[in-house]
C-alpha cells in the first residue's frame, strides 16, 4: 500500500496556481458584504476607485470600476466607515486577494444624506450660499416663471393662488420631470432657458414634497449652479417646510412650499393693493373735512353778505381809486422814459457823423468807385473827388498828394 505522505505533488506554475486559487475564490465568493474603514484612496485617469479596507487586524485591497462608482451619489473619502458590496478576486499579476466592488453604503448615513453634506460644505466653502449675493425679489412681479412639473399638485398650488391674491400675475411655465435620471439636468435647462428668454421677473423652482430620493434632483450640483448663474432672482420651493435642499441654500429665497412661495411672490401686489386702500379712505376723509370747512364759510359769507347796491357802490369806488392810481403810475413812467430817451438823443447826437461835419469836417469820397478816402496815398494826381460837408457837397480835383511822413516833418 502506498504512503499518501510520500507521494510526489504534481509541479504547478505560478500561472496555473494563481489561476486555481483566482477560480476557488471567485466561485465561492461571488457575493460578499464588507464592513470597513477606507484608505490609500485613489482614482487615477481611468476613473476607476482603488482603495483598501481595513479594520484593526487585517486589510484587504478593493477595486470599483467606472461603470459602478458613476453611479454613487456620494465621494468616497479616506476614513469614511463604509460597507462594500461585491465579488472577491485574485489579482494574478500580484497575486493579491481583491474585491471588485459593486456598491458602496456609509455606515451610520444613508449615501444620499453622505452625497447631500458633502455638495454643501463644497459649495458653501465656493460662496454660492453667501447671503451677500442674494437679491431682493422683485415688489411687483408681473411675469413669474415656474420650473416644476406640468402634472404635478404644485403647479396647480401655484396657480391657485396666484389667481386668488395676484390678479394679472402671467405665469411662465417651463415643464420639466421633477424625480428621477435625467431630472436634474431638465431643471438646470429650464433655469438656463427663461434666462436667455428673459420675459420673467422672478423664477419659482421646485415640486410637492417627497421622500429623500424623490427630491434628489434638487441636491444636485447642477441644479445649484443654474440657479447661482440665473440673473432671475429665483425662490425655491422644494416639498413641504421640513424637506431643505442644496437649491434652497442657493436661491435668492426659500419658500416651505410651492403654494408659499405664490404666496411671496402675490404679497408685494397685496401690500400696495392695501395701501392704495389706505390712501383712498385718507383721501374720502380729506376731502369730507373740506367740504364741511367750505361749507361754514359759505355759511358765514352769506351772514355778512351786503346788499347787491352796496356791493356795487363799494365795487366801483374801488375801480375809480384803482383807476386814478393807474393814471398817476403811467403818468410817471411817461415822464421817466422821455426822459431817457432824451438822454439817450443827446448821446446819438454826440456821436453821429453829422454833428462832426457841423465842426468843419468833410467826409471824402473817389468818384470813380465811391469808396470813403482815409489814406491821401489812396488817390491819384488829377483824380476827382467828392466832398460832403454838413450842408452840401462839392466836387474836387486832385493837385498834388502830401504822403503822410512829409506832412508830419
Amino acid at each position: 500500500m502506498t504512503d499518501p505522505l510520500s507521494a510526489t505533488p504534481p509541479v504547478l506554475s505560478v500561472s496555473r496556481l494563481s489561476d486555481l486559487l483566482r477560480d476557488l475564490v471567485e466561485e465561492n465568493f461571488l457575493q460578499v458584504a464588507v464592513e470597513g474603514e477606507i484608505s490609500n484612496f485613489a482614482v487615477p485617469a481611468s476613473g476607476h476607485f482603488y482603495f483598501v479596507l481595513k479594520d484593526e487586524r487585517a486589510q484587504l485591497r478593493a477595486v470599483m470600476f467606472r461603470t459602478h462608482n458613476r453611479l454613487l451619489r456620494f465621494r468616497p473619502e479616506n476614513g469614511q466607515q463604509v460597507i462594500c458590496s461585491g465579488r472577491l478576486s485574485l489579482y494574478p499579476q500580484r497575486g493579491e486577494l481583491q474585491m471588485v466592488v459593486e456598491r458602496v453604503e456609509p455606515v451610520g448615513v444613508g449615501s444620499l444624506q453622505l452625497a447631500f453634506v458633502q455638495l454643501q460644505q463644497r459649495l458653501a466653502a465656493e460662496g454660492l450660499f453667501a447671503e451677500e449675493r442674494k437679491r431682493e425679489l422683485p415688489p411687483y412681479p408681473r411675469t413669474v416663471g415656474v420650473v416644476t412639473s406640468a402634472s404635478g399638485a404644485a403647479l396647480q398650488d401655484i396657480h391657485t393662488v396666484l389667481r386668488r391674491r395676484g390678479a394679472g400675475v402671467k405665469i411662465l411655465l417651463s415643464p420639466v420631470r421633477v424625480q428621477g435620471e435625467g431630472a436634474a439636468a431638465e431643471i438646470a435647462a429650464a433655469i438656463a432657458a427663461q434666462n436667455r428668454y428673459g420675459a420673467a421677473d422672478v423664477l419659482i423652482v421646485g415640486r410637492g414634497g417627497g421622500s429623500l430620493e424623490d427630491l434628489w434632483a434638487f441636491n444636485e450640483e447642477k441644479v445649484a449652479r443654474a440657479i447661482h448663474a440665473s440673473t432671475i432672482p429665483v425662490i425655491s420651493a422644494v416639498g413641504h417646510e421640513v424637506d431643505v435642499t442644496i437649491a434652497d441654500f442657493v436661491a435668492d429665497r426659500r419658500a416651505a412650499t410651492p403654494s408659499a412661495a405664490a404666496e411671496i411672490v402675490a404679497r408685494g401686489r397685496l401690500e400696495l393693493e392695501g395701501h392704495l386702500d389706505h390712501l383712498f379712505t385718507r383721501l374720502e376723509t380729506a376731502q369730507q373735512r373740506q367740504s364741511e370747512l367750505l361749507t361754514a364759510r359759505l355759511v358765514g359769507l352769506s351772514q355778512r353778505l351786503r346788499s347787491p347796491r352796496q356791493s356795487l357802490a363799494l365795487v366801483r369806488q374801488r375801480l375809480e381809486r384803482g383807476e386814478e392810481r393807474l393814471k398817476q403810475k403811467l403818468e410817471r413812467c411817461l415822464d421817466r422814459r422821455r426822459e431817457e430817451l432824451a438822454l439817450r438823443a443827446g448821446r446819438l447826437q454826440g456821436l453821429s457823423p453829422l454833428a462832426t461835419l457841423e465842426r468843419g469836417y468833410a467826409l471824402v469820397r473817389e468818384i470813380e468807385n465811391g469808396a470813403v478816402v482815409r489814406d491821401a496815398s489812396t488817390l491819384k494826381v488829377g483824380g476827382e473827388i467828392s466832398l460832403t460837408l454838413a450842408r452840401g457837397e462839392a466836387t474836387a480835383r486832385v493837385e498834388s498828394i502830401t504822403p503822410v511822413s512829409k506832412r508830419g516833418v
